[in-house]
């Protein structure tokens, strides 16, 4: 991420997940009516970057990955009883807008993200007239000088409470060092609380089309400055949560996610072996 600036791929990955509700037949896997709005009028033109970067074919091939990740996220949430929601990376996510009645019935969002990332996201919320909620809080981190979690510390976040993380879209940029100190952290919350994180899997375990993606956006995340560091096979995303604490409860993979999400369509819309989930608990 350059200095002073949003992440330009958080920026690519909210334009993705609106285009879903655009130029995929219905019913949506994922409807997030509020994405392109936030990007801004800005949005053809990254759409157009992107293409430029991967093709056309390709584009639309890969698309599913946003929809997939933010419906499975908000999946997970809605089965748990948590009353604490945290975005690790928070991008442009719209879900406290999305989904008033979830902070109305008492969830409390915190939307963690660089400083940079989270001033231009708060810009945007202001000149749209968003509302603001006291259910919903920004914590700004700067993880080169600071960690989350003293930022949600300074930010009221109750360590006692039940919480689901969602840690999506951002694993491939960290270090291994990066991530075990996160997930350890994440296990001193209180039992039952959940992690979901996403990680790109080995190239060696991808179809044809996500290795001619990730050789394509490789290019353009380092491009843009925020380079792909971190790759892992399921066994060891699995090991990486247990060393820290976790207990693994929903490991699905493509063919389970196309059971969920993608059965029945229409459409070729489907998932591609690129990106996994990966959801741990803290134990008790």
């Amino acid at each position: 991420m350059e200095t002073g600036e949003p992440s330009r791929t958080a920026i690519m990955a909210a334009t993705a997940r609106g285009l879903h509700r655009l130029e995929a037949a219905t019913p949506w896997v994922f409807d997030d009516f509020l994405a392109l709005v936030l990007v801004g009028p800005s949005w053809p033109e990254v759409r157009a970057e992107l293409v430029a970067a991967v093709s056309e074919p390709l584009f639309r091939a890969t698309s599913t990955m946003t929809v997939t990740r933010a419906r499975y996220t908000e999946d997970r949430l809605a089965a748990g009883r948590f009353d604490q929601y945290v975005l690790l990376g928070a991008g442009l996510d719209t879900f406290a807008w999305r989904r008033p009645d979830a902070l109305a019935a008492g969830l409390r969002v915190f939307e963690v993200d660089h400083p940079a990332s989270q001033a231009w996201k708060l810009a945007r919320v202001e000149e749209l007239g968003l509302p603001a909620s006291e259910r919903q809080v920004f914590v700004a981190v700067d993880f080169e000088v600071d960690t989350f979690d003293a930022g949600l510390d300074r930010a009221g976040f109750d360590w006692s409470a039940r919480t689901f993380f969602s840690w999506v879209g951002v694993l491939p940029y960290l270090t291994v060092d990066a991530t075990e100190a996160t997930l350890r952290a994440v296990a001193k919350s209180a039992p039952g609380s959940e992690i979901l994180l996403s990680y790109l899997i080995a190239p060696s375990l991808m179809e044809d089309v996500g290795r001619a993606f990730l050789d394509r956006f490789a290019v353009l995340a380092a491009g843009v400055g925020e380079p792909l560091q971190t790759m892992l096979t399921p066994e060891e995303a699995e090991a990486l949560v247990r060393r820290c604490g976790l207990e693994v409860v929903d490991h699905p993979s493509r063919a389970d996610l196309h059971a969920r999400y993608y059965t029945g369509r229409a459409d070729d819309v489907a998932p591609i072996t690129f990106e996994q989930f990966l959801v741990a608990a803290v134990p008790g």
